[in-house]
């Protein structure tokens, strides 16, 4: 079948909630027939939230990523979309040697010259980061359009890039009813140290006895063994359950039996202090009020509009623990956790930057090849974590 849109990922899985639940899905939607090429995972399907699926086999590690960009050009030049949209600088590079006559959308979702700082010794990072901040410029400027996830993206780029951002869906489960007893934190998504771990069992520590913490997600840096370990010798582990990675709606319904959100980036890494977590977005439609990084722009400027958490410093295990101590009040915990969930059911919703999305794709292509195959907004799945 032909494609007319092409989400072109070098590392996104089939079921990426930002490429898949938010944009293919709003594509699909709107009418265009749209396909996702990326890397094959166990199990994936062949189609999801209207979108087709196409996969290949990646070759691991950077340099496989590296030497893979020309098969993933060649991979896209046979689907012979009407667009591509790439969603990592690889893709971008492949999207754009693949491009005629295809028209080539670049989605930025990450400060990409800081990547490189935790794979190179400090003296390398400075001249590493310009000439990857060169070369995304580069590319960026032969693209027929620019997408980014945070307003803090768009400096290293052009001045048209349209934003699209990592806001919410919709729910498809009724929010938390506070009330009172022993608290419930929940932590969803990807886990490491540099996402805080070490503080988070800090602050349990320090938090009412009765306090649990529900974990919800998967370790990335390699370092699980030692929160365990680490958690047994402070006599927390009792307190502690793990579930792992779960579906997005067993994710949704874990949300709505808990009492706090948190969310703890720790500062120097430039992707941090331009965070906007799905997690944060699906926590406020939970009903959930957040504790969150107070130096994180963007986030911290999202829960002040909203009404919806406190910020604090999150490298200190007493001002977490002093934020959730705040919060045993199931009243103070009922009215933020209101207040996010109606700003993510509007000001803060994904259908207002879906109508964006797609209004970038109709002044591309014009309207959107196979109107008979529109169909109203879907009602998305709960979006997963990142």
């Amino acid at each position: 079948m032909p494609v007319d849109i092409l989400m072109l990922s070098a590392a996104h899985p089939p079921d990426d909630v930002r490429i898949m639940r938010k944009q293919g899905a709003a594509l699909a939607a709107a009418g265009w027939r749209v396909t996702h090429l990326c890397p094959a995972m166990p199990d994936a399907p062949a189609e999801m939230a209207g979108v087709s699926i196409s996969t290949y086999a990646r070759r691991p590690g950077w340099w496989g990523r590296i030497r893979n960009i020309a098969r993933l050009a060649r991979l896209a030049r046979r689907l012979r979309a009407r667009a591509i949209m790439a969603h990592e600088p690889d893709a971008w590079l492949a999207a754009l040697l693949a491009r005629a006559p295809a028209r080539v959308v670049l989605d930025v979702h990450e400060h990409y010259p800081s990547r490189l700082d935790q794979r190179l010794p400090p003296l390398l990072r400075p001249v590493a980061r310009s000439v990857l901040r060169l070369a995304c410029r580069e590319m960026a400027r032969r693209a027929d359009g620019l997408v980014v996830a945070k307003d803090g993206l768009a400096p290293d780029y052009r001045r048209d890039c349209v934003p699209v951002r990592n806001y919410a869906l919709a729910p498809t489960t009724p929010p938390r009813r506070h009330a009172p007893g022993p608290l419930k934190l929940l932590h969803l998504g990807a886990l490491s140290r540099a996402r805080g771990w070490p503080q988070m069992l800090g602050a349990l520590a320090l938090s009412p006895r009765d306090a649990e913490l529900i974990i919800a997600g998967r370790f990335t840096d390699g370092s699980e063994a030692d929160f365990f370990t680490e958690a047994e010798q402070r006599g927390l582990r009792p307190r502690i359950s793990f579930r792992g990675w779960l579906p997005p709606d067993e994710m949704a319904r874990l949300a709505a039996c808990a009492d706090i959100n948190l969310v703890l980036f720790q500062p120097g890494e430039e992707n941090h202090r331009l965070a906007l977590p799905h997690k944060l977005a699906d926590g406020m439609l939970a009903g959930l009020p957040v504790i969150a990084p107070d130096f994180a722009t963007e986030l911290a400027a999202m829960v002040r509009e909203a009404g919806c958490g406190l910020l604090v410093d999150v490298t200190s295990p007493a001002a977490i623990a002093a934020a959730i101590t705040s919060l045993a009040d199931p009243a103070a915990r009922a009215a933020m956790g209101e207040a996010g969930r109606a700003a993510a059911l509007g000001r803060f919703g994904w259908a207002g930057e879906a109508e964006t999305l797609c209004a970038l794709y109709t002044k591309l292509l014009g309207s959107a090849a196979h109107p008979a195959y529109s169909r109203p907004w879907p009602r998305a799945p709960h979006a997963g974590y990142c």
